[in-house]
């Protein structure tokens, strides 16, 4: 991304960083900029970068696409509603599937995209109507767009006059993330990266099983037999039922509803695999690349 950046324009400076956002991290690393871009595909971060913005009283140009719909917004609490005022709780962990597990139309990110960046740079110059306190959305299906006025959450959590919040928190917990891997670890039909390691070294002939999508698995890979979760249904038959079958995807979310899936067809020895391959990057292989 900086290369392309500095390709269009050279005369630009670009800092990378080359670490996760965290609660740790993220005032410091955001303190010194005008505006924020939240392009995250996930509700732990979303709600991150709202509230650190709200603390730093920085506006944040808020995007998100799924399938053949997607939204835009300027959530600046100084001046209007922030994501928590809209979003005060996030939906249940599993319940709203990430763009990829839910697959997104290939040219939706660049259309929402440009109106972030069209945000920005109206933000930025002082120029027209920036989108704060609206919410625009889009249906690239109908070509239509509605634009739905949000207010100001009076008992919003972090913007109110009498916010709770008053420093970053445990966001993955907030949003039930590690509850979700805490249900993935106490299942039966689950193996921890620790024991898979162990059981590949041992020459069990354990038989990796990857549900993610084609682009997720060019992204990085551990070998496994590449099956997107939505063709597994059509190509269950690739797959022996007698071999045992340690199953992941991005975190282990889809994976579990493939060992679900095929537990019920009678596959017996199938098992997810616990975090996923990111939970394998941290756990066995660091130099693997994350996402």
């Amino acid at each position: 991304a900086r290369e392309r950046i500095l390709g269009i324009n050279p005369n630009i400076q670009v800092e990378t960083y080359e670490t996760r956002l965290t609660s740790e991290n993220a005032l410091e690393i955001l303190k010194d900029y005008d505006v924020v871009v939240d392009g995250t595909d996930n509700f732990p971060t979303r709600y991150l970068v709202n509230d650190a913005c709200v603390l730093l009283g920085k506006p944040n140009v808020y995007g998100s696409i799924f399938r053949f719909e997607g939204q835009a917004s300027v959530f600046h609490a100084t001046e209007g509603p922030c994501y928590r005022c809209l979003y005060p709780e996030p939906p249940p962990p599993g319940l709203v599937p990430s763009c990829a597990e839910g697959g997104v139309l290939g040219v939706l990110p660049g259309i929402i995209g440009t109106m972030q960046a069209n945000e920005t740079i109206k933000l930025l110059l002082g120029i027209g109507e920036p989108l704060i306190g609206r919410l625009l959305l889009f249906d690239a299906l109908k070509m239509q767009f509605r634009e739905l006025r949000l207010r100001k959450n009076p008992d919003c959590r972090i913007c109110s006059e009498n916010p709770t919040i008053k420093e970053l928190i445990d966001y993955e917990a907030f949003c039930g993330v590690t509850q979700l891997f805490d249900a993935q670890d106490q299942s039966e039909y689950a193996i921890i990266a620790e024991e898979l390691k162990e059981k590949l070294e041992s020459g069990e002939g354990v038989f990796i099983l990857d549900v993610r999508e084609p682009y997720e698995y060019e992204i990085v890979n551990i070998g496994g037999y590449l099956i997107p979760l939505g063709d597994l249904p059509n190509r269950v038959h690739e797959l022996d039922s007698s071999q045992q079958i340690a199953v992941h995807c991005h975190h282990g979310g889809r994976s579990q509803r493939a060992v679900e899936f095929l537990r019920e067809l009678g596959f017996k020895k199938v098992k997810n695999l616990v975090g996923g391959i990111d939970e394998w990057a941290v756990k066995i292989d660091p130099s693997l690349p994350r996402y």
